[in-house]
């Protein structure tokens, strides 16, 4: 195909060119009516390019097929033979994912370390889902995606599983055995849904990890923001064989998505798609070159510990992307969320993720001399200047196991089932009406449905003491939980 081409972008500048006045929404006619204050931050651009698919970068009825062109051009850019835009991000694209492959009552095999929009889709869905615990790093407290035999072992144990959902890459890079666990669930004649937000760049350099289609997964979603260079809710679905119907697919979208996609979502995932194709392997060859200075620069500074191909060798994690820097703090005397807000309090410097234990910058096509410098220098000073953070209550971390929660009920029926308030010292033992993720990353703690234990109710509360973001619970300091009526 001639990936010159895109449909999107030509059609919004074809549109701009007619100088078409628009007597629909958007109510701001192109920025015509946009407040000037904000136009001077955001810019015209941004106005000028809201334009509906509908009567604006397409006729009344699509005849022109702009969309269907663009999403034909991803589909041949990745190795899919279907792909879907969407514009609510990849937390609505896996809930649609997972509603395509089961129904309410039915069973799903979810990796437990899932992402919260995870649990929402389990929720909303009304699935029963069957939890395939990862990999646990009991050293970093970190978890990796399960293995293909933890699935295999699932599988045996819940043959009427309808499917699997996979998350790789994790938030800090540790990547799963896709083909391998694709393998396991073709032999059930299964299909694979991998949740792969963090890998839309994967497609476009051999020297990354595995990507989904390529690994023989059926459905993947990626998020385009996260390690593109689409804007935010940029997210695609990828399809391939025939175990997931693109009709239900479509239709499930249909029911779950927006009726007013945006058209700057549109159009950058267009421009993104050409980009890579004609630019990507050269940009990422530089992004990986950039990214293999700045690690060397982190193992040569003291207290700073960086999470590299020893997990591949320890048989931790199947691949890891190098383009994710993870970086455990600990032995500085502070916590990845102290040390985040300290490098934003004094670098200027916004870290990806952090947690107890660590920080998570990423490195894209996008970052320049300037940028890997910044992150190498503010490192320094954050080793330098790490004695005089002041100190924090300490998180009390649980064992792994203590991590593997009983599923008392189905999810959608304790959270929608009466529910009352209790202190944390009379939860344990309760069934959880709520989910709470410390964000980020997002990865629930607790699910609805789930028994409420003694270490994650210490867990939680030292967390939220020490500066931990709960912003799921009902009570974010964890001094009470929500629980099922008795």
């Amino acid at each position: 195909m001639d990936h010159s081409r895109v449909p999107v972008l030509e059609a919004l500048e074809e549109f701009r060119r007619r100088g078409d006045v628009v007597y629909g929404p958007p109510g701001h006619k192109q920025g015509l009516g946009a407040d000037p204050r904000v136009v001077d931050i955001v810019g015209e651009g941004v106005f000028a390019s809201d334009v509906l698919s509908l009567n604006g970068l397409d006729d009344r009825r699509e005849s022109q097929g702009v969309l269907a062109q663009a999403q034909e051009l991803m589909a041949d850019a990745v190795g899919a033979e279907q792909a879907f835009f969407s514009t609510c991000g990849s937390s609505l694209s896996v809930k649609t994912a997972m509603l395509a492959v089961a129904g309410p009552g039915e069973k799903i095999l979810i990796s437990r370390n899932a992402h919260k929009s995870v649990i929402a889709a389990v929720i909303v869905n009304g699935v029963q889902p069957v939890w395939v615990h990862p990999k646990f790093d009991t050293e970093r407290h970190l978890a990796h995606p399960p293995e293909p035999d933890d699935v295999r072992r699932a599988l045996a144990e819940h043959p009427d599983a309808k499917g699997m959902l996979l998350i790789t890459p994790t938030d800090w890079g540790s990547c799963a055995d896709i083909r391998g666990v694709a393998d396991v669930c073709h032999g059930r004649d299964v299909p694979l849904i991998v949740d792969e937000a963090w890998g839309a760049h994967l497609p476009f350099h051999p020297g990354l990890p595995a990507w989904g289609m390529d690994a023989d997964a059926d459905l993947v979603v990626t998020s385009v923001h996260k390690m593109g260079a689409a804007i935010e809710q940029s997210s695609v679905f990828h399809l391939q064989g025939d175990r997931v119907s693109p009709e239900v697919l479509e239709q499930r979208e249909d029911l779950l998505g927006t009726t007013s996609s945006s058209s700057l979502v549109y159009a950058t995932l267009d421009g993104w798609r050409r980009q890579m194709v004609q630019h990507g392997h050269g940009l990422l060859d530089a992004a990986l070159d950039r990214a293999s200075r700045i690690r060397k620069a982190v193992t040569a500074l003291p207290g700073l510990r960086l999470m590299g191909q020893e997990v591949i060798d320890q048989g931790l994690t199947a691949e890891l992307d190098l383009l994710k820097i993870t970086i455990d703090v600990r032995d500085l005397g502070i916590s990845g969320m102290q040390a985040a807000e300290w490098l934003r309090a004094h670098c200027h410097v916004d870290v990806g993720s952090s947690d107890t234990c660590r920080i998570s910058g990423q490195i894209t096509h996008a970052d320049d001399e300037r940028t890997e410098n910044l992150f190498i220098d503010s490192l320094h000073r954050l080793t330098d200047h790490a004695g005089t953070i002041g100190k924090r209550p300490r998180v009390r971390l649980p064992e792994p196991r203590a991590l593997q929660l009983e599923q008392a009920m189905r999810p959608r029926d304790a959270y929608f089932a009466p529910a009352e308030h209790v202190p944390a010292d009379r939860a344990a033992g309760r069934i959880a009406a709520e989910t709470i993720s410390p964000y980020p990353p997002g990865v629930p703690v607790i699910t609805p449905g789930e028994v409420i234990t003694p270490a994650v109710i210490d867990y939680l509360r030292s967390g939220a003491e020490a500066g931990m973001l709960l912003p799921d619970a009902a009570d974010p300091t964890a001094a009470s939980f929500r629980v099922t009526a008795r």
